[in-house]
C-alpha cells in the first residue's frame, strides 16, 4: 500500500523515527496542476507516519514557502532532520521570487514533536561558496544547485556533516555534479568545505544521503539519465534511479570506480531512494516517477530489503519484507 494522494503528487522525501514511528517529510503538489513540470514552484513539505513504511496516516503539512519576501518565499524543497539537544532539526531547500528561483540555499526549522515546527531566523544557513562550487550562470546551468541537504552527526568527534546537491565551477557544463559539504558543531554555524566527490558525468547528484554499513560508508544520491552524448563518455550515467559510491570515511573521498546502480531501470520508474534502519535491517524507500507510457505518477513506493554483500549494498526486490 504506497502511500498516494488522490489530489497531490508525491515526489522527494525523507524519514525520522521517534517512539515506534517512523515519519515521513516529502514535497508535494496539487495534481489540479495538470502539468507535473510546474510541481517544484507549488511545492509544500507534507507529513506522515507509519509502523511499517507500508501503511500511513497523513498529516498536516510541515512547512511551505515563507509568506512575505524572504529567501524561501518561491520553493521548500527537499532536507533531511537531525535530533540535536532534544530538539528535532529539519534543514531543507529554500528559493526566492527575488532571484527567480533560480538560486538555492539551505536554511532549517525546529520542533520539539516533529509536527509542528518554526522557522531558524530569517536568513539561510548555508550557501554555496566559489571556491569549490558554482555560482549560478545561465549560460552553463539552469540553477545554482545548493540543495537537498543530508545531516548526520560523527558519533565519534561530534560534529555535524551536511551532504549537499552542488555543482563544481569547472569542467564540461552539463557533468560538472558533485556533493558538496559542510560542517557544524552546534547545527547552527556551518563552515563550507571541498566537495566529497569529484564531477563523475552527471549534472547533478540529487537527494544525497550517507550511511554506514559492511565496514564502510555509502553514499547514496539519485540522478536521471544524462543526454546520450555524455553516456556515451559516462555509462554509468545512462539509466536513471538510485546510485551509490563507497568510501573508507565518513567524508570520502567517494570516488567514481566504486560506482552502482542501485535501484534503477531505463524508464525510470522508481527515483530518489532512501535507505531506512526499521530495526530488523534496512529498507529502501523511493517514489514512483514515470508509468511505462511516460505519464508522471508521483507516489511513495513501498518499501523493498536492501542487504551488504561484499561491503556493498544491493536490492533484492524478490526478497520478503521482514
Amino acid at each position: 500500500m504506497a502511500l498516494a494522494l488522490s489530489d497531490r503528487w508525491i515526489w522527494d522525501f525523507w524519514t525520522a523515527h521517534d517512539h515506534g514511528l517512523h515519519h515521513v517529510f516529502f514535497l508535494c503538489a496539487p495534481r489540479a496542476l495538470e502539468d507535473p513540470d510546474q510541481r517544484h514552484w507549488h511545492a509544500t513539505i507534507g507529513h506522515a507516519t507509519s509502523t511499517d513504511l507500508r501503511s500511513w496516516t497523513v498529516l498536516d503539512d510541515a512547512l511551505a514557502p515563507s509568506a512575505g519576501p524572504a529567501w524561501d518565499d518561491r520553493s521548500t524543497w527537499t532536507g533531511s532532520v537531525v535530533r540535536h539537544e532534544g530538539t528535532w532539526w529539519m534543514f531543507y531547500t529554500g528559493t526566492s521570487h527575488a532571484e527567480n528561483g533560480k538560486v538555492q540555499r539551505i536554511g532549517a526549522a525546529t520542533s520539539p514533536d516533529l509536527t509542528t515546527w518554526s522557522r531558524v531566523g530569517d536568513v539561510a544557513l548555508v550557501e554555496a561558496d566559489p571556491t569549490w562550487y558554482e555560482l549560478y550562470d545561465p549560460e552553463i546551468w539552469y540553477e545554482q544547485a545548493w540543495r537537498d541537504p543530508w545531516v548526520a552527526r560523527d558519533d565519534t568527534t561530534g560534529v555535524f556533516h551536511m551532504f549537499v546537491t552542488a555543482r563544481s565551477p569547472t569542467g564540461p557544463g552539463a557533468t560538472r555534479g558533485v556533493v558538496g559539504h559542510a560542517t557544524s558543531t552546534d547545527v547552527l554555524t556551518w563552515t563550507v568545505g571541498p566537495p566529497v566527490t569529484e564531477p563523475g558525468g552527471f549534472g547533478h547528484l540529487e537527494i544525497p544521503q550517507v550511511v554506514e554499513a559492511g565496514g564502510r560508508f555509502h553514499l547514496v544520491f539519485a540522478s536521471p539519465a544524462a543526454s546520450p552524448g555524455v553516456a556515451a563518455a559516462h555509462p554509468e550515467t545512462a539509466i536513471a534511479g538510485t546510485h551509490v559510491l563507497s568510501a573508507r570515511a565518513l567524508i570520502g573521498p567517494y570516488e567514481w570506480n566504486t560506482h552502482r546502480l542501485l535501484d534503477g531501470d531505463a524508464s525510470g520508474l522508481r527515483y530518489g531512494g532512501r535507505l531506512v534502519d526499521t530495526g530488523l535491517g534496512r529498507q529502501l524507500l523511493t517514489w514512483l516517477q514515470f508509468a511505462p507510457d511516460g505519464s508522471f505518477i508521483g507516489e511513495l513506493d513501498d518499501p523493498v530489503p536492501v542487504e551488504v554483500r561484499d561491503g556493498q549494498l544491493w536490492v533484492d526486490r524478490e526478497a520478503p519484507i521482514r
